[in-house]
C-alpha cells in the first residue's frame, strides 16, 4: 500500500507543475531618483497668471537582475516654461522590482513595457506633484498615460525603420523618407 500512495503522491506533484502557467509578481517600488529645479526663483512667481507652458517626456528602461528578477524604471521628466523662462523642471524614477516567469519573450517585452510603467505611474505621478507643491508653484496632476498605446507605436516606428533599412538597399527607402518627413511636417504645421 505504501506504494500506492508514493505513485499517487507523484502524479499531483507532476500535474502541478505542467499546470502552472505565467507567474507575475511585483517585489517592491521605490524612488530610485527625484530631481527639481526652479531655475528663475522667486522671480517665477512674481507678474501675472500662472499659464505655463508644459512638456512631458516619459521613458521606461528594463535590466534583468536575475532569473526571473527584473529592475524596470519609469522616467518622468516635466519642463514649465512662463514667458520663455523655465519656472521649474521635474524628474522622477520610480523603480520597481517584478518577477515574471513563464512568458515568451514577446510576451514579456511587453509587460516590462507596459504592465510595470503602469503599475508605477501612480507612484511616480503623485512624487511629481508633490514636488511641484513644494516648490511653491500650483499643483501638477498628470493625466493618465496609455503604456499599451506607445508600446504599439514603439513597435510600429521599429518596424518602419527596419522596412526603410531594408528598403534602402533596393532604393524604395528614399521614397519612404521623404513620406514620412511629408507627415512630419503636416503634423508640425497642424500644432501650430
Amino acid at each position: 500500500m505504501s506504494e500506492n500512495d508514493q505513485s499517487n503522491e507523484q502524479q499531483p506533484a507532476a500535474a502541478n507543475t505542467e499546470q502552472q502557467g505565467p507567474n507575475f509578481s511585483l517585489q517592491r517600488l521605490y524612488l530610485k531618483d527625484a530631481s527639481f529645479e526652479s531655475p528663475n526663483s522667486p522671480d517665477s512667481f512674481r507678474g501675472g497668471a500662472w499659464r505655463p507652458q508644459i512638456t512631458f517626456d516619459i521613458k521606461s528602461r528594463n535590466n534583468k537582475l536575475e532569473n526571473d528578477l527584473y529592475e524596470v524604471v519609469l522616467v518622468l521628466t516635466i519642463q514649465a516654461s512662463q514667458d520663455d523662462k523655465v519656472a521649474f523642471l521635474v524628474e522622477v524614477q520610480q523603480g520597481g522590482v517584478f518577477v515574471c516567469n513563464g512568458l515568451d519573450d514577446a510576451q514579456l517585452e511587453q509587460v516590462l513595457a507596459t504592465v510595470c510603467p503602469n503599475i508605477m505611474f501612480p507612484y511616480a505621478r503623485e512624487t511629481v506633484d508633490s514636488m511641484v507643491i513644494k516648490g511653491s508653484f500650483p499643483p501638477l496632476m498628470l493625466a493618465p498615460v496609455n503604456f499599451e498605446a506607445l508600446y504599439a507605436q514603439s513597435k510600429l516606428e521599429a518596424q518602419q525603420a527596419a522596412a526603410s533599412a531594408n528598403g534602402g538597399a533596393n532604393g524604395n527607402g528614399a521614397a519612404a523618407t521623404e513620406e514620412t518627413k511629408a507627415a512630419g511636417d503636416e503634423e508640425g504645421k497642424e500644432e501650430d
